[in-house]
């Protein structure tokens, strides 16, 4: 072992760049090597009819599960498999409507060899990526996917280190690939992630978070302007709807006009709501996605939104909060 008081800032750095420099060299080499087969191997997972099984051990177990997660939550249904457990059981997770996905840098794993004969003779097609195109797992496969390294970035060139970071980048340049050519656009990939931020945003419409009802603040078309100033501070939504006798929207009266009034000096017990309402305020669908009134708000610079249906009824209301609240903003 090394002496660490040997150790120096500059030596750290300069073996960080060297390991970022090999990956990213590994990588880049990728792209040259992409052929007909990738495209064989996409060609196979969108005519299956089943799932997707991705298996590997050690590091590539590790990378196997991340390509499984990866092609999950982009519109290809896949799962991990850990080969050990296959041999005592899991393998009846495969079926023959599978694509079996196996992940091995020298293409010699003992653990996916002994189940690979299995899988294959249950009928699942078998796509290998492996770092040696003439490796046994490599002419098991029906389709080979070559992520061969020039070196580790381990100095020793012993630990799996440019090898898992090409076989990753090459696992999801298949995910991608395939997300493309199924059309997988924000709103698929949001109902595969409701309770992530995108889903939220993506999912979450006008009258999830809406206020009706009680808490609605509202007053009838020639109330009086004190009334309305009443049902502001009663409802604290900054604002009141002002609604004609049919149900319609007739306008809005908020807190900012309340103060450009008093700033004017006009005296507010004699006057009518319908005298000092804005007659078109912004407004939106019921059905529309919160994010959309996130918009609508930061356009118009108002921090309230009425809702209302096709006839202009009013159906609800929004205020900044309620979206914060929801976490759409």
């Amino acid at each position: 072992m090394s002496d660490s008081t040997a150790v120096t800032p500059e030596r750290l750095l300069g073996q960080a760049r060297e390991v970022l420099r090999i990956e990213a060299d590994a990588v880049a080499r990728l792209a040259d090597r992409i052929d007909d087969s990738f495209a064989e191997a996409c060609r196979l997972i969108l005519a299956c009819t089943g799932r997707v099984v991705v298996s590997g051990i050690g590091k590539s177990g590790h990378v196997a599960r991340k390509i499984a997660a990866t092609l999950a939550s982009t519109g290809t249904p896949a799962f991990f498999v850990h080969p050990a457990e296959a041999s005592h059981g899991d393998l009846g997770m495969v079926t023959r409507d599978d694509v079996f996905v196996a992940l091995s840098n020298s293409g010699s794993t003992e653990e996916l060899l002994k189940i690979v004969p299995v899988v294959k003779r249950q009928g699942a097609r078998l796509i290998a990526i492996t770092g040696d195109r003439e490796s046994p797992l490599a002419r098991l496969a029906d389709v080979h996917l070559d992520a061969a390294v020039d070196r580790e970035a381990c100095p020793h060139n012993l630990a799996p280190t440019a090898s898992t970071t090409a076989t990753l980048a090459l696992g999801d340049a298949l995910a991608v690939a395939l997300l493309d050519a199924r059309g997988f656009g924000p709103i698929d990939f949001a109902m595969s992630h409701p309770g992530g931020a995108l889903g939220r945003r993506l999912l979450t419409r006008v009258c999830d978070v809406m206020r009706t009802g009680k808490p609605l603040p509202r007053v009838p078309a020639g109330a009086r302007l004190v009334d309305a100033i009443l049902e502001i501070t009663r409802k604290r939504m900054g604002m009141t709807a002002i609604v004609a006798d049919d149900g319609r929207l007739a306008g809005i009266f908020t807190d900012g006009d309340l103060r450009r009034l008093i700033e004017q000096g006009r005296d507010l017990r004699g006057l009518r709501i319908d005298e000092v309402m804005t007659r078109s305020p912004a407004t939106i669908d019921a059905q529309a996605l919160a994010a959309e009134a996130v918009r609508v708000m930061e356009e118009r610079r108002i921090s309230q939104l009425l809702v209302i249906d096709g006839e202009r009824r009013l159906l609800g209301a929004l205020h900044i909060h309620d979206l914060l609240t929801a976490k759409v903003v």
